[in-house]
């Protein structure tokens, strides 16, 4: 019998259902997962089971945990290596990770996450675009002083920051937005982890009928 549940909106597009999902399965929790459609609103089925009305919501061995940063602790809790060992790598990781978990809102708002569709040249509103210039601005930052010779932000192991920002790539891959060689490496590192590559999977398997009109814009030529 698994220890407890963890409730997700689409893989398709809920950003941070994909966060909490690779805290959980990073540390390892013997959790079973339900997948609520999301209403692209309020969606009463996800009020009924999180205290919040938002996924994910994490419920593990007595304790509920429905905030993805708050999730991403409690993991860290049990499997202290999804944060970097070192006390300034540490320090800056968890630092990135709340910048993403409160920032970059252009971002989410012009480029909307959409695991199986392609939108290039969509979205780059100059405020998103200004999210981005950020965002690579972190990333290249963060590998120059931690990252060594490693794929990921934090060197060879895939961490909690990389976590927070796994559905930033997919936004890049779905958009397109023109980046830089280190960003594309990092991208496509983060595409190529195993966990990701199976949300990606599971997204492909989600019935048509859970598609949400005002997330499905017309594909730019």
């Amino acid at each position: 019998m698994a220890d407890g549940i963890l409730y997700l909106g689409n893989r398709r597009y809920s950003s941070w259902s994909l966060r909490g999902w690779l805290a959980v399965r990073l540390a390892g929790l013997d959790v079973t997962e339900e997948v609520i459609p999301l209403a692209g609103g309020n969606t009463p089925a996800v009020k009924a089971v999180s205290p919040s009305g938002l996924v994910p919501c994490l419920i593990h061995r007595g304790a509920v945990v429905w905030e993805t940063i708050a999730i991403g602790e409690y993991c860290a809790e049990i499997r202290p290596t999804l944060w970097p060992a070192e006390r300034p790598a540490r320090a800056h990781a968890r630092a990135i990770a709340a910048e993403m978990h409160a920032g970059f809102a252009a971002l989410r708002g012009a480029m909307q996450m959409d695991l199986c569709r392609a939108f290039p040249g969509a979205g780059r509103t100059p405020e998103c675009l200004a999210d981005i210039a950020r965002i690579e601005a972190l990333w290249r930052q963060t590998r120059l002083r931690f990252g060594g010779d490693g794929p990921f932000l934090f060197g060879a192991a895939f961490t909690l920051a990389d976590a927070m920002y796994a559905p930033v790539v997919t936004r890049f891959l779905t958009y397109r937005p023109e980046l830089g060689p280190d960003t594309e490496a990092y991208c496509a590192a983060v595409r190529g982890f195993p966990l990701v590559a199976d949300w990606y999977a599971a997204a492909a398997e989600e019935p048509a009928a859970w598609q949400i009109a005002k997330y499905e814009p017309v594909a730019v030529p």
